[in-house]
């Protein structure tokens, strides 16, 4: 059984920087694709970074610079580092976790981007 749990989220200023982290229980993270996805009120719910197994990156064009995915294997925990933040980054942030059929979320976590 996977869980996945979120940290990192907040409310910051525009202009600023959060760190968000997902930890991941079970074996299977290292075998693991992984994403960053956010759902805004009355929107769908977006990719906004993804990592693959062998780490290459893909990012939603609306946070191409801005932000970073990273994963670490041994520590089971996916990084979204954002810079630069928008309101318009205001959603909440939802890690997932996929290895062939398998598909995990997290319970998300807010970020609020405002002055």
């Amino acid at each position: 059984q996977v869980q996945l749990v979120e940290s990192g989220g907040g409310l910051v200023q525009p202009g600023g920087s959060l760190r968000l982290a997902c930890v991941a229980s079970g074996s299977i993270f290292s075998a693991s694709a992984l994403g960053w996805y956010r759902q805004a009120p009355g929107k769908q719910r977006e990719l906004v970074a993804g990592i693959s197994v062998g780490s290459s990156t893909n990012y939603a064009d609306s946070v191409k610079g801005r932000f970073t995915i990273s994963r670490d294997n041994a520590k089971k925990t996916v990084y979204l580092q954002m810079n630069s933040l928008k309101p318009e980054d205001t959603a909440v942030y939802y890690c997932n976790l996929r290895a062939g059929i398998i598909e995990h979320w997290g319970q998300g976590t807010q970020v609020t981007v405002s002055s």
